[in-house]
């Protein structure tokens, strides 16, 4: 995936990338923050900022449906956004971008839209055993709805997906695969190209959860040939509370409204309401037209540092935190897939994860800690959580180098 390189750091000016997220000169604790919370949520650039405050400073208008001049503006910068997406992910058309509030509400969308016009008691939805509770529960809850039953892919001991378990479990019955690109918990970086083939062979579409993946590598929908994919704004650098859904134009058009109200609407009468063409079908209510302008802020900043650069640096950081912590006895990495994402998650000896968590924050190093949003993985590994490092391109090997320090002191304490 990656080509061996030696100038990261010329691809990646991370000085000057850094100049432009100012909540990395702030102090925690006195000492000088190191964020390596990135698969929970990225940090804001700049541009990012400042467009949440011109949009509410200069554009501030109800969207689609004002003819006066505000309303207008607002609009145009609003569908812009959505262009913007189309782009950056490779979709055909712009229709294919419906805005949510981030992949949750996306996935949650999907699995009631498709399972109430395709699925009937017994069908089969096909997860992975890595999977997010946001790819888990909005499924077991159509179960109880539309009768249809969860199957899920194993993992082996690397944390990598058993594709021949895949190939056994998809069926005649299988309805649909959703399923994470990047694990949130491992950084496994799973085979999709295959999954998707796999499953197009069998006549099954495909959901893709890109949500750890599409801040650190190219993605193209089309060339994927995926059914559907989601994302949050929120890891890509942009603003809370915004989110994507692409889906093929053909699928959409056949799936029914997820929310009812105002903009998703033709025409309404106590008799009948007919519903608005793609994608408005599945945006019902005012839009959220400055995260959606935000969010375009943020995946433009992404473009111009460009997605090979950032995959590039990230994996150099990657190779080098797990280099390092790796020399720390009795430390432990959970995920160690050959194709993995900037993620190392860990635990030391018997010291319990959070433990380790509060005591790196107080030196002010920001880390996760817990299960991650992912009970069954931690099931599967024997453990109740693990200490979870996650890189963005604005971090650094000093940075590493200082959580590795930390790690070292902690030790000495237990």
């Amino acid at each position: 995936m990656f080509a061996n390189r030696t100038d990261y750091e010329t691809m990646i000016d991370v000085n000057k990338i850094r100049s432009d997220f100012p909540i990395l000169l702030r102090k925690v604790y006195g000492k000088p923050l190191v964020y390596f919370d990135n698969a929970a949520t990225t940090q804001k650039p700049k541009c990012v900022v400042e467009n949440i405050k011109e949009m509410y400073y200069t554009l501030n208008a109800n969207i689609h449906r004002g003819v006066h001049f505000l309303s207008q503006q607002a609009t145009d910068a609003h569908e812009a956004a959505r262009v913007t997406t189309q782009n950056f992910i490779g979709a055909k058309s712009s229709n294919e971008i419906v805005f949510t509030r981030g992949t949750t509400e996306s996935i949650n969308l999907i699995a009631s839209t498709y399972c109430r016009a395709f699925c009937k008691p017994g069908d089969e939805i096909i997860v992975s055993e890595m999977e997010h509770h946001s790819n888990i529960v909005p499924w077991q809850l159509q179960e109880e709805i539309s009768g249809v039953k969860l199957r899920v892919i194993p993992i082996n001991d690397k944390g990598e997906l058993i594709i021949e378990e895949f190939e056994k479990l998809i069926n005649p019955r299988t309805k649909l695969v959703s399923i994470a690109h990047i694990s949130n918990a491992l950084g496994t970086v799973n085979d999709i190209e295959e999954v998707i083939r796999i499953a197009h062979e069998n006549n099954t579409p495909v959901l893709i959860d890109a949500a750890q993946s599409v801040q650190h590598i190219p993605l193209d929908v089309q060339k994927l040939d995926c059914d559907f994919l989601v994302f949050s704004a929120h890891k890509a650098y942009g603003p809370t509370g915004m989110g994507v859904l692409y889906g093929k134009e053909e699928w959409l058009n056949k799936l029914p409204p997820y929310h009812g109200g105002g903009e998703m609407i033709a025409s309404v009468s106590f008799d009948k309401t007919t519903f608005n063409e793609l994608p408005y079908k599945f945006e019902a209510g005012t839009p959220d037209y400055v995260g959606s302008t935000s969010m375009a802020a943020g995946l433009d900043y992404i473009s111009k540092i460009g997605l090979e650069n950032i995959a590039q640096y990230e994996h150099e950081l990657l190779e080098y935190a797990t280099e390092q912590l790796l020399k720390i006895d009795g430390l432990k990495i959970y995920g160690t897939s050959k194709n993995k994402a900037s993620v190392v998650s860990f635990l030391v000896n018997d010291i319990h994860h959070y433990d380790m968590g509060m005591l790196l924050d107080k030196m002010g190093i920001a880390v996760r800690t817990g299960h991650h949003c992912v009970e069954p993985l931690m099931n599967r590994l024997q453990i109740d959580g693990t200490v979870r490092a996650s890189f963005a391109f604005y971090n650094t090997k000093e940075e590493i180098d200082q959580l590795v320090a930390g790690i070292k002191r902690i030790v000495t304490m237990f």
